[in-house]
């Protein structure tokens, strides 16, 4: 496997893939040729197709993960190992729609209160504002807040790009206090983790938004996602352009935006019935 590994990573760098998403597919490589005991070039597609039953049926693992499992096989075979037979042939799994759990602006209130550090409020509060996922809040830069523009550069989001978002007065408010009653102020990372060098882990963020759930006994299951829902659904009911949203959210359709509508309270405030219309004096 350690040839195929080298090649399989040239791959994966050459295709701008992130390092997250490269330790990912090599995680699930690593989990296939664990189940075999064989190099991947010796397995066969009935083969992968057997391994994917064992993922539903034994370890049950979720549509997503599944799903994830799907995308670094459909690399290794088809980018990596250059097979013949068709890859399509490696199906993902149908994933159900789900509409995504929001928090009243009364929950995101009793969130922020449950915390009582300085940087955790920051942070909750930086989540709910700009809609930002996990991954880049623990990798904002102090440089990135321009207070000057009202704005907050977010590099590298999700598939490699860089955007804009808005920066609240509220939030720079609290942003500045917590900078200042920092003993070691941040200089690099906005939230750093062990030393100034060191942004903070994704796992330190959704630990604390589980405990200030927890805390504020908020019956919702609430993760950092769920915040982001939040924030999107919330901007939706006050009556902000989806296509503005979109753009901050950093998605590349507004299908995947779209489905806020949904959960958003006004959703069905204005919308008629057939039956408002018929006359039945």
């Amino acid at each position: 496997m350690g040839i195929i590994k080298e090649k399989m990573i040239q791959d994966l760098e050459i295709r701008g893939f992130s390092e997250r998403t490269q330790d990912t597919y090599l995680l699930c490589i690593k989990q296939f040729v664990k189940y075999y005991m064989k190099s991947p070039d010796l397995l066969t597609l009935e083969d992968i197709n057997s391994y994917q039953l064992h993922l539903i049926r034994d370890r049950q693992i979720s549509v997503s993960y599944f799903n994830i499992q799907v995308a670094a096989l459909k690399f290794l075979y088809g980018v990596t190992l250059k097979q013949e037979w068709n890859i399509k042939l490696i199906p993902y799994h149908k994933e159900s729609k789900r509409l995504p759990v929001v928090l009243s602006k009364e929950e995101v209130v009793m969130l922020y209160k449950a915390v009582s550090y300085i940087k955790h409020k920051a942070m909750i509060l930086t989540l709910y504002s700009t809609g930002m996922r996990a991954s880049e809040l623990t990798h904002l830069k102090v440089s990135d807040i321009d207070s000057d523009r009202m704005q907050i550069r977010i590099e590298r989001g999700k598939g490699g790009k860089d955007r804009y978002v808005r920066l609240s007065e509220k939030l720079l408010k609290i942003l500045r206090v917590y900078w200042y009653s920092e003993k070691i102020r941040p200089n690099t990372w906005l939230f750093p983790g062990y030393g100034d060098d060191t942004p903070l882990s994704r796992h330190s963020v959704q630990k604390m938004t589980l405990m200030a759930r927890i805390k504020a006994g908020i019956q919702k299951q609430v993760t950092t996602h769920t915040v982001r829902h939040t924030c999107v659904t919330h901007m939706l009911e006050s009556g902000e352009n989806i296509k503005k949203i979109a753009l901050m959210l950093g998605h590349k359709s507004l299908k995947t935006t779209g489905k806020y509508l949904h959960v958003a309270s006004n959703y069905l405030d204005n919308m008629k019935t057939p039956l408002d219309d018929l006359e039945l004096k």
